[in-house]
């Protein structure tokens, strides 16, 4: 019988995120596969969990993802985990995850923690609908590139970027977006330094031009707002007119065609009658 791969989501910051299934699994899989086993060991040791590990760091990702899953198909379960998270969202482990499905291993959620949708809680922003990037390109050329094609996304936009290139993706940011982008850059999610900066992307640029820039950042910044445009009083007259011609009232059009283009029955009747 095969074992069964858990992909456990870990903290960001704060260690008590953790979840009581996330600390049952951590203690009862026979091997825990870690994207840095130093790093992880200090939670284990955090919780008093003693278990063997396994590193699977993203240059090794690929033939290590092989051995695990050898592993999990001598029947062993394996807990996935990275540095801090969910593992396979802008981390490692999304080779070992497909690996594993490939070999008709049972792939389970252990969910928790995760930077980006902590981060657009606390943004402000529309969150109905969003799209998350993660990590841009680092060269500019492919960075801007990027930018510009996600120019006229109407759906909030959220981002992972490193310290050093964050004063510089800001700025490619506000080039590339138009209009007063309201956006937000937040450092150090769940962590004592835990800072949000909110605004516009000049005013949140020139804040954080202010600041010392180190640790991790989420940017969120607001989807492209869709131009509204006055209705057309011709085009409403002419719906009005094709509505007459198959039979429907005068009163009876003119109010079916104000409900569609938001204009008052009276005006629209009125004119109407000016032919």
């Amino acid at each position: 019988m095969k074992g069964i791969l858990y992909v456990v989501a870990t903290p960001i910051g704060n260690l008590e995120d953790i979840t009581e299934r996330a600390l049952k699994t951590l203690r009862t899989v026979d091997l825990i596969a870690a994207e840095d086993t130093r790093h992880t060991l200090k939670l284990l040791t955090h919780y008093g969990i003693r278990k063997k590990l396994v590193s699977y760091w993203s240059a090794r990702e690929k033939l290590k993802a092989g051995e695990i899953t050898a592993r999990l198909g001598e029947g062993l379960s394996v807990a996935l985990v990275s540095d801090a998270g969910t593992p396979g969202i802008s981390d490692p482990g999304g080779e070992l995850i497909r690996r594993a499905i490939e070999e008709g291993i049972e792939v389970a959620a252990v969910p928790g923690p995760s930077a980006f949708t902590a981060a657009l809680s606390i943004s402000g922003l529309d969150t109905r609908e969003f799209t998350f990037i993660g990590f841009l390109p680092a060269k500019k050329a492919e960075r801007t590139k990027k930018l510009k094609a996600l120019a006229l996304e109407e759906r909030t936009l959220v981002f992972y970027e490193a310290p050093h290139r964050l004063l510089e993706t800001l700025a490619d940011m506000k080039t590339a977006f138009t209009g007063r982008r309201r956006a937000v850059v937040v450092k150090e999610i769940t962590k004592i330094h835990e800072e949000a900066v909110r605004g516009d992307l000049e005013g949140v640029l020139d804040s954080m031009e202010a600041k010392t820039v180190a640790g991790e950042y989420v940017i969120a910044v607001a989807g492209r707002v869709k131009e509204v445009t006055e209705p057309s009083i011709e085009e409403a007259l002419a719906e009005m007119g094709a509505l007459m011609k198959k039979g429907l009232g005068r009163k009876e059009a003119a109010k079916s065609v104000a409900n569609s283009y938001g204009i008052s029955v009276n005006e629209i009747y009125q004119r109407s009658l000016k032919g």
